[in-house]
């Protein structure tokens, strides 16, 4: 798995058991979790755009997602997903060094690294096997302490060329990160300063090494000072992020540190007395994480005082009166961050979830057509998925809504209940129509996930 990481020093033992596991970690990150925001998702495309474009790849098929996890890590998995920890955003000082991390990984993409990594896991594996059969008949001839070295060495020979192999791989990364940076304009000091706070985590854990052939990874000293010449040289090495780039990126900050931080925590980063806008953002969902609309919506109000008809600001205030019990009250406000955000298909969900909240069936028809929308815009969903067969089973609708129920599951990665509601749906559907193909596709496929997982069990 192709990665930009702080991760203590490898054992020996640790990186045989990762040759044994390898095939795995190629799967979809489906166990993982994974943080949908429109904002956070539209700063990352903006950000990330450019270098897309700098490294040959065509932007509608790389994604950058954002996983709930608390390390420092970003990495691929196979395809053109670019997935990036919230620990890794919270660790970043500015967007800069963000790019500098979406550069390096989209230069793991572009080089084909996680299919190419298991061809080295192959081969050290190949080496593995052979000293065991080696190991194996000296043993059985009677030279155990012989049959016992072959075997050390030969499991010590394949780390090695794995480990070789994929410092390569990262090597080649940064490299074609710095191309992809100096292309577009983008300065790199980004990229070396979140190098040098890897450098300074390494340092207090006691991961600094000099002996880069015990690591996956290049050693960190040595990343940093064939880059900094490189980038020394650049015409944009002393060019400023986009200040309009920056200012979001500082906004999405805040706002994760308020989701998935403590709000204990948050309100003591963000006092009272800071009155800025992430300060604003940040408290607003540390007082609805912790129950306080009241203090929420003050948040909300200097936010949108601050910047009247913000579609995101208008968009937490909706979701405040939404999740306070207020769903009419919340109508407006959505209906406007959905129309200044060209029906951006997440905002669009939470309006539908807010029709529907009304209880007022003379809004089924309108959140009907606005979560459908949404899912044609965005079928990856599962909230949508969810509140689009709450819709149908309103209307009583029972084989729509049964399919809407499967694609939930299907996204969940609960493939058992994806296919009970797949087989309802079809029975249901009229025979030919383009609901009842999907229907059966979705219970083809979770049909099979289900076999698996029953293999699995056993």
């Amino acid at each position: 798995m192709a990665s930009f990481a702080f991760r203590p020093r490898s054992t020996l033992r640790a990186i045989f058991a990762f040759l044994l596991v390898w095939p795995l970690l190629v799967q979809p990150v489906m166990a993982q979790s994974i943080l949908r925001d429109a904002e956070t998702e539209a700063l990352f495309h903006d950000m990330s755009l450019p270098l897309i474009k700098a490294a040959g790849l065509d932007p509608r098929n790389v994604r950058i997602v954002l996983i709930g996890d608390k390390s420092i890590n970003a990495f691929t998995a196979g395809g053109q997903d670019v997935f990036i920890h919230s620990g890794l955003l919270a660790a970043a000082e500015n967007a800069n060094e963000v790019q500098g991390v979406i550069a390096h990984e989209l230069g793991h993409v572009a080089g084909g690294h996680v299919l190419r990594s298991e061809e080295g896991a192959k081969q050290a594996t190949g080496i593995m096997l052979l000293s065991l059969l080696l190991g194996a008949a000296a043993i059985a001839a009677g030279a155990g302490e012989a049959g016992a070295g072959i075997l050390g060495a030969g499991q010590q020979v394949a780390i090695s060329k794995f480990l070789a192999f994929t410092r390569t791989q990262e090597a080649t990364a940064d490299s074609a990160a710095q191309t992809y940076l100096t292309a577009t304009g983008i300065s790199g000091k980004g990229m070396i300063s979140f190098f040098k706070k890897l450098q300074g985590y390494e340092f207090r854990y006691g991961a600094s090494t000099q002996d880069s052939f015990a690591s996956d990874h290049p050693v960190t000293g040595d990343r940093i000072a064939i880059l900094q010449d490189k980038f020394a040289a650049d015409p944009a090495w002393n060019k400023p992020t986009d200040p309009a780039i920056e200012a979001r990126f500082q906004r999405v900050k805040a706002k994760l540190q308020g989701f998935v931080s403590d709000p204990a925590d948050t309100l003591r980063d963000f006092p009272e007395s800071n009155g800025s806008i992430p300060a604003h953002y940040a408290r607003a969902y540390a007082w609805h994480r912790s129950a306080y609309p009241d203090k929420a919506m003050e948040e909300a109000n200097a936010l949108l005082k601050a910047v009247p008809g913000d579609p995101y600001f208008l968009e937490l205030k909706g979701q405040i009166l939404l999740e306070s019990g207020k769903p009419m009250e919340a109508l407006p406000l959505l209906r406007e961050a959905v129309a200044k955000t060209n029906s951006q298909p997440l905002i669009a969900s939470l309006f539908g979830h807010a029709l529907i909240a009304t209880e007022d069936p003379a809004n089924f028809a309108e959140a009907e057509k606005v979560l459908k929308a949404s899912v044609t815009k965005d079928n990856e969903n599962p909230f949508a998925w969810y509140q689009l067969g709450v819709v149908y089973d309103r209307e009583g609708d029972a084989p729509r809504a049964a399919m809407a129920t499967a694609e939930r599951y299907q996204l969940e990665g609960q493939p058992r209940l994806a296919l009970v509601n797949a087989e309802v749906a079809v029975r249901g559907l009229p025979q030919g129509s383009p609901d009842w193909i999907r229907a059966q596709d979705i219970a083809i496929v979770s049909k099979a996930a289900a076999e698996d997982e029953k293999r699995k069990r056993r």
